[in-house]
């Protein structure tokens, strides 16, 4: 019986992907403006509004996914009768995860049949997004429930997120960096690189002065960690920073002969961590 791939937004694939692919998910909820929006692949808030406003100085806050939103989403799905995976956000940056665990528990006290599995990824952004992708594409060639589980629990300790990020004042505000270090950084140009380590949390690994340097870290990165280069698919999101992006794309062509790419904006989730201008490079590799 084929498997339903149930996620959130923040794994920031391209809304057509969603869309045809029907894949089922909730999404953070994000107050801007005074006002309250789901993240939902920029339906309701388009990504342009968001992060102009975010460079102009409206502020964003984040807040995970309840358990209640969790026990009803998943009540929906079961109707079909189909087992339930869902591949969800680091617990390391969202307690979103938690609250699909608990309400699968919810669950299992009225229907102790419901079949429902919660991965914990340590994953987020376009990482979580290659791991949701690979899933669909299995369900949908007859892999069954426990083939793609596995693969996702192998998988997933080997999914490398780069970020580099440009508005160092969301980072000041996350409390990654401090005061001092944003207003120097922004004078000089420096460009934080940012990691998703094993424990599924963000690192300020690196600072780099420049963007074609800190570009350039990502593909040493790339070329280090990735496994079969050419036949890799390296995911690439950003925040209203395309031209960046199409760069970052030719160069991994090439470079390393990488044939297969996602692309996709960077959903109001992590974007409100990492601000406008952020850029990122996710890849199954090695190891993280």
């Amino acid at each position: 019986m084929q498997p339903i791939i149930f996620t959130d937004a923040s794994c920031d694939l391209p809304r057509s992907f969603i869309e045809e692919n029907n894949v089922p998910y909730l999404g953070l909820m994000c107050n801007f403006k005074g006002k309250d929006y789901e993240d939902d692949f920029g339906k309701t808030l388009e990504y342009k509004e968001f992060y102009e406003g975010l460079k102009n100085g409206e502020d964003a806050a984040t807040s995970q996914i309840n358990e209640y939103r969790f026990i009803e989403k998943f009540k929906e799905l079961l109707k079909e009768n189909r087992p339930i995976i869902y591949i969800g956000m680091s617990s390391g940056l969202s307690g979103t995860v938690n609250s699909a665990k608990l309400a699968k528990e919810e669950i299992l006290l009225e229907n102790k049949d419901a079949d429902i599995t919660v991965i914990d990824t340590k994953c987020s952004s376009i990482g979580l997004g290659l791991l949701v992708y690979y899933s669909v594409k299995m369900a949908k060639e007859g892999l069954s429930k426990e083939e793609i589980i596995n693969w996702v629990k192998d998988k997933m300790n080997k999914v490398n997120h780069w970020f580099i990020v440009e508005d160092l004042k969301h980072l000041r505000k996350g409390g990654r960096i401090s005061s001092t270090s944003a207003t120097i950084g922004t004078l000089l140009n420096i460009r934080p690189i940012i990691h998703i380590e094993e424990d599924g949390k963000l690192k300020n690994v690196t600072n780099i002065r420049g963007k074609k340097k800190a570009m350039n870290y990502l593909l040493e990165k790339f070329k280090d960690n990735a496994v079969n280069h050419s036949e890799t698919i390296a995911a690439i999101t950003h925040a209203q920073s395309l031209e960046e992006a199409n760069k970052l794309k030719d160069k991994l062509q090439e470079e390393f002969g990488v044939k297969n790419f996602i692309i996709s904006d960077l959903g109001i989730g992590m974007g409100t961590h990492c601000g406008n201008g952020m850029l990122a490079l996710c890849f199954i590799g090695k190891c993280k």
